[in-house]
Parts: C-alpha cells; structure tokens; sequence
C-alpha cells in the first residue's frame, strides 16, 4: 500500500484517479485550490501551487510515496492565458522544485503532459518519438511542462504520460463528447458543431486511470514518456451515430463555422506500443461502451 499525493484532486482524473487507488488499497491525499472530501471518502487540502510556502507544508506534511501531477487547467479555449500558464507551468515548476529537495522523496512522481504537444498538423499514427509541435497555447503550456520533468529527471523518479482524448461521466460539456452525450439525453433537436468528418483517438477516463496506476507500480516506467490512447481513431460522425443508435433519437447537426479549425487534419490516433512494452496489453473499453455509459448517467 503507497501513500498517493494528487494534485488536482477534486478535478475530472482525480475522482476517478483517486477511487481506483482507493480499490487497491492505497492511501489517498487530494491537493486543490479548494477543501473539501470527495464522494469516496478521500480529504481534499486546499493549496494553490502556485503558493509555495503552503505547498512546502503540504509536502512536508504528507511525505508521499507517489506524486501524482493532475492539477492543470485542461481546457485548450481557456480565455485567461496568463492563469493558464501559471497554473500549468509555475505550478509544476513549484511542485518538481519543492519534491526535488523533500526530506522523503517518493519513489514514483507521474506528471500528466498531454497529446496536445504533437500539434495539429499530422496526419496518422503519433508516437512519443516524433518531436512536439504545440499549436495552441495550451500544448505550449505542456510542451513546457515536459521541458521541466527532463530538467528534474536526474534528481527525481519522473514518469510523463500524454493522454489523447479521453472521457466518461463527469466531465464537463465544454469538452465535445459530454456536449454531444448530453444534448442526446436531453433529447435536444440540434447541435452546433464543427467538422465532424474528422476522426480523433478517444479513451474512456477508467482505462486511462487504469493506466496511471499501472505505471505507477512497475519500475520499468521510470523516466520514461507514455502515450495514453486506444490506438483507433474514431470518426465525430460516428460518435453521433452511436449515440443516435442507443438512444433511438435524431438530431439535427449545424455545423457552426466559428467551431471548425483552419488546416484541421482528418485523423489523429496514438501509438500505445511503448505504454504496452512497459505495463502490458491494456485491455481498452470500447468507445462504443462508454457513450452508453454516459447516456445511462442519471
């Protein structure tokens, strides 16, 4: 049984992150802006990290055998890009700096990154090798993220993983596939999205927390960066019809100009070789299961 450090712990991941170690018995400590107790139980401690005298205490306090890094801004249209790069770069760069001299280091940090890094502008198959080409402000912010796990890596046991598009219940609608979900469970007549003739590498939120632990109890994964994927790309056009299969109900698609990028490319799906070298077959649900997951909550 480890004691886990979660940042971000009352976010999305977290829940889910924080209720699967629990099933394994792990001991659970949530870090976030705000206090509070999860739905499982776990105690969630206020602290911004970007406040360094109450992250050092917290640190102190906990002496954590796994860290992990979820406290993030994850939103890629995040209008205040100051607090973006604040969050997701100073935040890190706080917590690696303030782990790096703890008088108990843990064995095991893992720093959630994101396929974000790669860019916009590849067609096919991404793997960890390709360099990172961040066409957002948000991928720059992870971009730079990674930057700081190499520059701690000699000092700390890091762990760097890059999830694709992954979701599950919970998730908030300013993400696409709860967007689409909920307008079908409300029976919605239309839907204003963006070119849906593009095909993206979705994951359900319980293989990728799945994931995460895994790497977190096998050694070989220490230094090492990680796609987090299914390895399939999945048309948005699809999507919609699995969820206008399940529900039995239609709905009308207007495509929203303002919601479709320039130069977007058709398809994009990650390598999940290097993830399986390292913890084994991961045994992925299917997309088609989790959209009737989502539709089923409430």
């Amino acid at each position: 049984m480890a004691k886990v450090l979660i940042t971000g712990a009352d976010g999305f991941t977290g829940r889910y992150l924080s209720s699967a170690l629990l099933e394994r018995r792990h001991h659970v400590i949530g870090l976030s802006r705000t206090a509070g107790v999860l739905e499982n139980g776990v105690e969630v401690h206020a602290c911004d990290l970007t406040d360094v005298a109450a992250l050092q205490e917290m640190i102190t306090t906990c002496r954590a055998d796994w860290v992990v890094h979820l406290a993030a801004i994850s939103f890629v249209a995040h209008a205040d890009v100051t607090e973006l790069y604040q969050a997701n770069i100073i935040g890190t760069r706080n917590l690696l700096d303030l782990l790096s001299r703890a008088d108990v280091m843990p064995s095991r940090i893992l720093v959630a990154s994101s396929a974000n890094v790669y860019g916009n502008r590849r067609e096919g198959i991404l793997s960890e090798d390709m360099p990172s080409q961040p066409a957002n402000d948000y991928g720059i912010s992870k971009q730079a993220v990674e930057s700081l796990a190499r520059i701690y890596s000699g000092r700390l046991p890091i762990i760097v993983t890059r999830p694709f598009n992954y979701t599950g219940r919970g998730q908030s609608q300013q993400f696409l596939l709860p967007k689409i979900v909920e307008h079908f469970r409300s029976k919605a007549p239309s839907i204003r999205l963006g070119n849906i003739d593009v095909a993206r590498d979705f994951s359900d939120v319980r293989t990728l927390v799945d994931c995460y632990i895994r790497l977190l109890e096998c050694e070989e994964s220490l230094g090492g960066t990680f796609n987090i994927c299914s390895g399939e790309a999945h048309l948005l056009r699809d999507i919609i019809a699995m969820a206008e299969e399940k529900t039995g109900h239609r709905i009308e698609i207007e495509i929203d100009p303002n919601l479709v990028r320039r130069d977007e490319v058709k398809t994009l799906a990650g390598s999940k070789a290097a993830l399986e070298q390292v913890i084994g077959p991961v045994d992925a649900i299917p997309v088609e299961d989790t959209i009737a997951w989502m539709l089923a909550d409430g």
